[in-house]
This record gives structure tokens, sequence and C-alpha cells, in this order.
């Protein structure tokens, strides 16, 4: 079966003034559709492939040609983002079992937004800052490009708990060069309900 665009689980605008519409038509329905139809053109190619999920094609990616990193990263690093993300009002709360480990891994809340922030905006060019849960405890790290860290190539690996993509595609529209600009208002959009499900899923 061919890989599809999720739909948006939001209106375009639903993010404004953090995200703005115009971000978020380009964000989604062109760079994301893009990955999704030359991951299905490079999967296409390559009897191997088919029939795999992208997990299983993470898990041995450094095997695989760089047309399926890079689109089946964006594929699903992008499908994720979208849920991680949530209008102002719906953006709930961190768990308390989440709150607790960031507080003993990262040194509480301002601490980790703090790295979280510094991860985003010194991954130099393009790619992503992640939270995961690595061995039973949190970490901060990034990755370049469309890489993220379920792929064995990755530096950190781990079960991914928060993400946020510094492409400029993901703010230039809006902030231009100011990646910093576009890091801190991500907070204000964050879906943590979804981020306390993949959490309470890694650590289960």
């Amino acid at each position: 079966m061919a890989f599809t665009l999720p739909p948006l689980p939001y209106a375009h605008d639903a993010l404004e003034p953090a995200i703005d519409k115009a971000t978020m038509e380009f964000h989604h329905g062109k760079h994301h559709q893009a990955y999704v139809d030359n991951l299905n053109k490079a999967v296409d190619a390559d009897a191997a492939l088919q029939g795999q999920t992208l997990e299983q094609m993470f898990a041995s990616m450094s095997k695989l040609p760089r047309a399926v990193r890079n689109n089946g990263g964006g594929h699903w690093n992008h499908s994720l983002f979208w849920e991680l993300l949530a209008p102002a009002d719906k953006t709930g709360e961190p768990s308390a079992g989440l709150t607790a480990a960031i507080d003993r891994d990262l040194g509480g809340m301002d601490r980790f937004k703090e790295a979280f922030n510094a991860a985003g905006a010194g991954q130099f060019g393009s790619g992503w800052a992640w939270l995961i849960v690595q061995d039973g405890r949190l970490k901060v790290t990034s990755t370049p490009n469309q890489d993220n860290p379920l792929m064995d190539v990755a530096e950190d690996r781990g079960a991914v708990v928060l993400a946020a993509d510094v492409w400029e595609h993901a703010y230039y529209l809006k902030y231009q060069n100011r990646r910093a600009d576009y890091l801190k208002a991500f907070w204000t959009v964050v879906n943590w309900n979804k981020a306390n499900e993949l959490f309470a899923a890694a650590t289960a």
C-alpha cells in the first residue's frame, strides 16, 4: 500500500499567531506531500522495501538508499509533528509522570525548554530538535536533515516524546532568519496531550 499524506488535525490557521496559515499550507500541502510522493517512488523501485513499515526501514536505514532515508524520515517526522502541535486552547499540560521525569533528568521545565531550544537553534542547517526516552531517561537531542532518533544512523537513539522542525520552510515566511523566535513561539502550541501519550508508551 502506498504511503499517503495524513490530513492536518486542525485548520491551517489554528496555530496562529505562533505558526501562520500560509506556512502551514505550504509546509503540509507542498513539502510533506513531496516527501510522500518521493518515498512512494523510492519504495516502488525496490521490491525488498515493499510492505515494510517506516519503523522497519529505520532499523536498517544505514543500508538503504538516500532517497528512502530523506523522504521516509520526512514523512514520518512530519506526520508526528502535526500531532505534536495543537491550538493554544487545546494543548493540555504535561502529565505528572512527564513533569517528574523532566525534573529528574533535565533539571526542571525551564532548563528543559532552554536545552531543547538550544538544540534546535544550534542545529546547523536543516534538521530537528527532539525529546526522547533513552534507556529509561529523558534526553534532548537533534538530528540533521530528515533523520530521526529511530534510525540506526542517529547519534542518539530512543523513543520520541516531542519534536520541533527547524527546517527554514517551517518558519521562514513569518520569522525569516529568527529561528530562536520561532522556537520560543513553538511552546505556545505544543500538544502536551500527545507528548504525554508518547511518554507513557515509551516508559510502559
